[in-house]
Formats: structure tokens, C-alpha cells, sequence
């Protein structure tokens, strides 16, 4: 398990190379919700998301010999363009699996960044793939099942804690599981009395299907939202959920693209549908918390383009 330790190093080596996020109140929010609402804003982060919290923490524990051979990772978008960026940024050649349902944007900025992108039909196939070039010698970075990744993604639950004013509860979105389990874990050590809970897409239910397995499973997945589809958690994630979490709740997507415009309209920010879920989410966790709950919100990214935003929202009939 990842320790409060582990978090504070995580913290001091990628503190010169990451943005230290604003953790601010919401008005507009906390008016959609009629609860005092916190949102940390990760969208605001280097490559537009908390990836490139675990993406440096991870390049920078390498030895020299891992630099040397080169990194791979698979990605949905996000941790693509984390490693691709950070990678850049530290002299170290990367290399990039995504499934051609990816964002082209996220696509674009790897490839702009200077990683070398290789496009598969389907996220299985991606997993597959950089497996192989793993085996074939490249260093791998793998977004979620490594104690170093959770570490650096923890560092947004420590900023939380440090920063936030009064919460009862904490709402992170969950992909593979790295960035709530590295926030559940400094949130317990930090804030032990705040409850945290994690929200899935339907077609994206790797943690909630684990849970219910009892261990981590292969998932079918359909939502669309790629930057939350992995095909299956860890069992390094899945063990912290499974000890530290409250519960997974899991939202539709049309919900999810409904979250996106309210956050655009309460609260100001421009965020991706793995965050825009948040709030579908919260409104669960107020009726289950009632009137006392002050919720935190981690807003985990933006990379998203308002042509994609706009032909979600007419697909569901929300414009």
C-alpha cells in the first residue's frame, strides 16, 4: 500500500516540473448542489490533467539504463500526453499506444510533442501491444499499476488537504484506479474523517466490477468516455479502493456530457467528461450525506474540444 510517505516524496522531486493546482471554492457549484462545494482544478495542470503528476514521478525514479531504452505507455488520451510532454521535457524518448477512439486531439498533442504513436482498434489491443514492446525492451510507464504513478497522482489528495477548507467528502473519478487510490491514500492519512468516493461511465465499470468480484476482472467497455476505459484494475488499485474508498458509484454518459456543460456554466472550467461525471456523482453522495456534506471535487482534466462537447450534448438531446 502506498503511504503518506511515499506521497511527500512523490511531492518534493516533481515539484519543480508540475503546476501546484488551485484548490478553490465554487460558488456556482455549491449553488447547483446546495452544498459548500471545493474543487481542486487538475485541468489546469501541465498537459491539462493530473497525469502528469505519476507521468514525472515514474520518469523521474528511473535508472539510467530505463532512460536509455526508451518509454512506452497505453493510453486513453491523458497519460499519453503526460508521458509525451514530460518525457520531451526530460530527454527521454517516448513512445505511445492509444485506440483509435482516443481523442484526435490527444493524438495530436503526442505525436506534436514528439512521441512516437502507434494506433490500435480497440483498448484491449493497446494494453496487448505495449505489452509486447515492454517485452522487446522499452521502459514501461503503465498508467495505473505502479507504486510510483499512484504516489505522484497522490500528490493532488495532499494539495487537498492542505489547501481545502472543511470536507466530509472527496469525489474522484476512476479510470484504472492510480488517482483515487493515490488520493485516498494521503486523504486518509491527512483528513481521516472525509469519506472518499469514486464515480465510473457506464461501459467504463473496471473498479465498481472488481469490487463486485471480488478482485479485478476484464470489463467490456462502451462508454465514451476513453479517458476512463480501461479494460481491467489492478490489483495495487483495486487493494486501496477496496480499504479506502466509500463506494464506486457509477453515472451514464449522457449524465457525464450533462456534468461538462454545468461545470462550464457554474463553475467557469472547461472539463473533459471524466470529470463532467463528478457532479452526477455528488448529487448521489448529497442525498445519501444529506445537508451536512461539503463536498471536494477533484476536476480531473479539459482536454476535450467543443466540437466533441457540442456533438455529445446533440447526441443526448442536452442543447
Amino acid at each position: 500500500m502506498i503511504g503518506l510517505a511515499d506521497i511527500e516524496a512523490a511531492a518534493r522531486h516533481i515539484a519543480s516540473h508540475v503546476v501546484r493546482t488551485p484548490t478553490v471554492p465554487s460558488p456556482g457549484l455549491t449553488a447547483l448542489l446546495g452544498v459548500p462545494v471545493t474543487a481542486k482544478l487538475e485541468l489546469l495542470q501541465r498537459t491539462g490533467s493530473f497525469k502528469a503528476r505519476g507521468a514525472t514521478a515514474k520518469l523521474l525514479s528511473l535508472s539510467a539504463a530505463e532512460r536509455a531504452a526508451g518509454v512506452v505507455a497505453v493510453s486513453g488520451g491523458n497519460h499519453g500526453i503526460a508521458l509525451a510532454v514530460m518525457a520531451a521535457a526530460l530527454d527521454v524518448k517516448a513512445t505511445v499506444v492509444m485506440p483509435r477512439t482516443a481523442p484526435a486531439r490527444s493524438l495530436a498533442l503526442a505525436e506534436e510533442a514528439g512521441a512516437s504513436v502507434r494506433v490500435t482498434d480497440g483498448m484491449d489491443s493497446a494494453f496487448e501491444l505495449v505489452t509486447r514492446l515492454r517485452d522487446e525492451g522499452l521502459t514501461l510507464v503503465h498508467p495505473f499499476d505502479d507504486p510510483a504513478v499512484i504516489a505522484g497522482q497522490g500528490t493532488v489528495g495532499l494539495e487537498l488537504a492542505e489547501e481545502a477548507g472543511e470536507l466530509t467528502d472527496v469525489v474522484v473519478s476512476v479510470g484504472g484506479g492510480g488517482l483515487i487510490a493515490g488520493v485516498a491514500a494521503a486523504l486518509r492519512a491527512r483528513r481521516p474523517g472525509v469519506r472518499v468516493w469514486g464515480v465510473e461511465t457506464e461501459g467504463a465499470e473496471a473498479m465498481s466490477g472488481a469490487l463486485q468480484a471480488g478482485g479485478p476482472v476484464r470489463v467490456p467497455l462502451s462508454s465514451l468516455v476513453t479517458t476512463l476505459s480501461a479494460p481491467s484494475v489492478s490489483r495495487l488499485t483495486y487493494d486501496h479502493v477496496s480499504a479506502l474508498v466509500e463506494e464506486v458509484l457509477v453515472v451514464p454518459d449522457r449524465d457525464a456530457v450533462r456534468g461538462c456543460l454545468d461545470l462550464a456554466d457554474r463553475a467557469k472550467v472547461w472539463a473533459e467528461p471524466a470529470a463532467g461525471c463528478l457532479l452526477p456523482a455528488a448529487r448521489q453522495v448529497v442525498e445519501r450525506v444529506g445537508d451536512g456534506a461539503r463536498i471536494g471535487l477533484v476536476v480531473c482534466g479539459g482536454n476535450t474540444t467543443p466540437s466533441e462537447i457540442m456533438g455529445w450534448a446533440n447526441r443526448f438531446g442536452l442543447l
